[in-house]
């Protein structure tokens, strides 16, 4: 609920969520999609497309990072043999991937992670530390997860807790 707060796929009950940019001012609600990547299990891939297809179609809307090309994209996150096979027979796992690849290499100072690493074996959790290493130095990275493997490399953590009704 907090990242989708942030996304500004959902409003808050009470308060606001803002995005200042670096020159003060804050971002119109209506533009907040430019500043930010996201991914979570609970969004759909169009998988009639490759994934080859659905990257195209994805980084048609949102930039992809600056000296990158989609092939290489597929390559950083290991489907280059599967890049034309249409994403409804990928396993979890590789599904996953397909999500990691849209939201790492969207050219966006704001990387919304809910819960990664679902899906992801122990060669994905590698794939997972190494794309935060290489691709994430310049962005704001906020992780929701109960698993600290996915999170371990925050510098800030906070906790938050529901008390029952």
């Amino acid at each position: 609920t907090l990242l989708q707060t942030i996304a500004g796929a959902i409003m808050p009950s009470e308060g606001n969520a803002e995005l200042v940019l670096s020159n003060q001012q804050s971002a119109p609600p209506e533009e907040i999609y430019q500043y930010i990547s996201l991914t979570a299990p609970y969004l759909e891939l169009i998988e009639e497309m490759s994934a080859t297809e659905f990257l195209n179609f994805h980084f048609s809307f949102k930039p992809l990072i600056a000296g990158i090309s989609i092939e290489q994209v597929i390559e950083n996150v290991g489907l280059a043999t599967a890049a034309n096979k249409q994403i409804r027979y990928y396993s979890s796992g590789m599904k996953q991937r397909v999500q990691l690849a849209q939201a790492f290499f969207s050219d966006a100072p704001v990387l919304l992670l809910d819960e990664p690493c679902s899906n992801l074996d122990s060669t994905g959790f590698e794939l997972y530390h190494r794309l935060i290493k290489e691709y994430c130095s310049n962005k704001i990275v906020i992780v929701s997860s109960n698993d600290v493997n996915e999170y371990s490399f925050c510098e800030k953590k906070l906790e938050l807790g529901f008390i029952g009704f």
